[in-house]
């Protein structure tokens, strides 16, 4: 399954919002949206997601006890790092994506968290994965989703996706996996993978032994108009060195979690 690539152009004129964030606390770029309307508008996201219309297959929970156990002690270990602004007005709900041909994952606006099983059965260490959601934990964090969307789509599109237009929502949610943020919003999500990762076990730069990896294989799709697998190595590593992190679990207890997966 891979979602479709749409193009949509804005539609109305451009309203100049107050933004109700503290930039300087948490360091966000300019966002015309306030975290309530990115929370509002995840909800709606994921609500299309997991419904009859949507055509990702998403693992059942209840289903898969021991997968989502894993997948949920690795996301705490991150939120409770101390390093995750909004990480008690969030929800960060996570779910599993079955798919096995797609090396992904991605955080809606407000903190909804989907991981493809493609790539946890790639990555070979639990701080890899670790590595990974720390960064789409950021783009959430810093609220790039919105801005994003914002810049790609137009403020009357997600305006009109907040309030509950099932058409646009659905095409939105179709896109989110392939939103494409721009490089200083992917630099940002590296950085803060390492903070995050910071003062947990885990080593802090698992996100770069991900892009190491995918530095020897065709470049996925999501990854086209990101900065250069060979240069976020580099930067995530000398960044995480810089810190000083002590974490040093890597492996942990990932093979059970990938022989938990269907």
């Amino acid at each position: 399954m891979k979602f479709a690539a749409k193009l949509i152009g804005s539609l109305g004129v451009i309203l100049f919002l107050s933004n109700s964030c503290n930039k300087k606390e948490n360091d966000e770029s300019f966002n015309i949206f306030t975290v309530n309307q990115d929370i509002a508008l995840g909800q709606q996201l994921v609500d299309y997601l997991e419904s009859d219309s949507s055509d990702i297959d998403v693992l059942d929970p209840a289903a898969y006890p021991e997968a989502y156990g894993h997948m949920e002690r690795i996301r705490n270990k991150i939120l409770n790092s101390g390093e995750v602004y909004y990480k008690d007005r969030f929800d960060w709900r996570i779910r599993i994506i079955r798919d096995d041909e797609t090396l992904n994952a991605f955080c809606a606006p407000g903190g909804f968290i989907y991981v493809y099983t493609g790539i946890i059965k790639y990555l070979d260490n639990e701080y890899e994965l670790a590595g990974v959601l720390g960064h789409e934990i950021a783009h959430a964090d810093k609220r790039h989703s919105t801005s994003q969307m914002t810049k790609q789509y137009g403020i009357s599109i997600l305006l009109a996706a907040v309030g509950g237009d099932q058409s646009i929502i659905g095409t939105l949610a179709a896109n989110l996996a392939l939103l494409k943020y721009g490089r200083n919003d992917e630099s940002q999500a590296d950085q803060f993978s390492v903070e995050y990762l910071c003062p947990t076990t885990y080593k802090a730069d698992g996100a770069a032994q991900f892009f190491r990896k995918i530095g020897s294989s065709p470049v996925p799709e999501f990854l086209s108009t990101h900065p250069d697998p060979k240069d976020r190595v580099n930067d995530i590593e000398s960044y995480a060195a810089g810190k000083n992190c002590t974490g040093t679990e890597t492996l942990g207890q990932y093979v059970a979690f990938k022989a938990s997966l269907p």
